[in-house]
This record gives C-alpha cells, structure tokens and sequence, in this order.
C-alpha cells in the first residue's frame, strides 16, 4: 500500500511550536539562540533553531521532545533570566502537552483511532463509536 502524503502543517501549528521553543529557550536562561546553540550538548544548529522559532520549519516530535529535554532537563545556565527549576519543569509538561494536542504530530488522530478501534465489551451493549 503507497504511503499518503501527509498534509501540510498550518501556519497556526508552526507559529505556536515556534513561540514554545522560543518561550522555553528564554526561561532556560538562554536570551539569545546562540547562546543556546554554542552549548555542546545542545540537539540542533543554529540556523535550525531559528527556522524552528521563526515557523519556516517545524521539527519533527522527536527533535521537539529534545530541544525541550535539552532545555528543561539539561541547561546550564542558572543565572539571570532563568527560571527556577521547578518552574521551567512544569513549562516543559505544559510544552510538551499542547505539542501533543496540535493536529501537526497526529497524536490525537492515533488516539481517535484507539477509541474506534476498542472491542465491544462482552455481554455488554456496544458503545457508541464515532463515525469514521
């Protein structure tokens, strides 16, 4: 069977992945990318963080989960700007989360098709299914 293209991601989906990144690069402690992207542990180039914040490009949802990993979980800077730790972690769930939501990562189409999917409980009346 021929893979179908997927559809093209909106403008809506890349601004809002671009400002969390943005968002998230700030409360980090990294004013500026480059800061951010000179770090040897950093998962992207420069130029690809600024496509990524700017909403020329959208990164795929593994390069998003470590761009925030990188962030939340294993930024350096600890001085002005930042963000207390617990703070910046839950920014990071709250980032994560709505990532998971926007129709661009099609997490909600494959958890719509886990619900139509589900068996009809035994002896029981059949549930109500949306239609495909």
């Amino acid at each position: 069977m021929a893979r179908k293209k997927s559809p093209p991601i909106s403008a809506e989906d890349r601004r809002v992945v671009g400002r969390t990144l943005r968002d998230l690069r700030r409360a980090a402690g990294y004013a500026s990318v480059e800061t951010a992207s000179v770090v040897k542990t950093c998962p992207a180039a420069r130029q690809t963080i600024y496509a990524y914040e700017r909403g020329g490009l959208t990164p795929s949802l593994p390069q998003f989960l470590e761009l925030v990993e990188f962030y939340v979980l294993r930024a350096a800077v600890t001085g002005d700007g930042a963000k207390p730790e617990s703070d910046l972690r839950a920014q990071g769930v709250a980032a994560v989360t709505r990532a998971l939501s926007l129709p661009a990562y099609h997490v909600t189409d494959a958890w719509n098709l886990v619900l139509r999917m589900q068996p009809v409980p035994d002896g029981g009346r059949s549930p109500r299914r949306p239609p495909p």
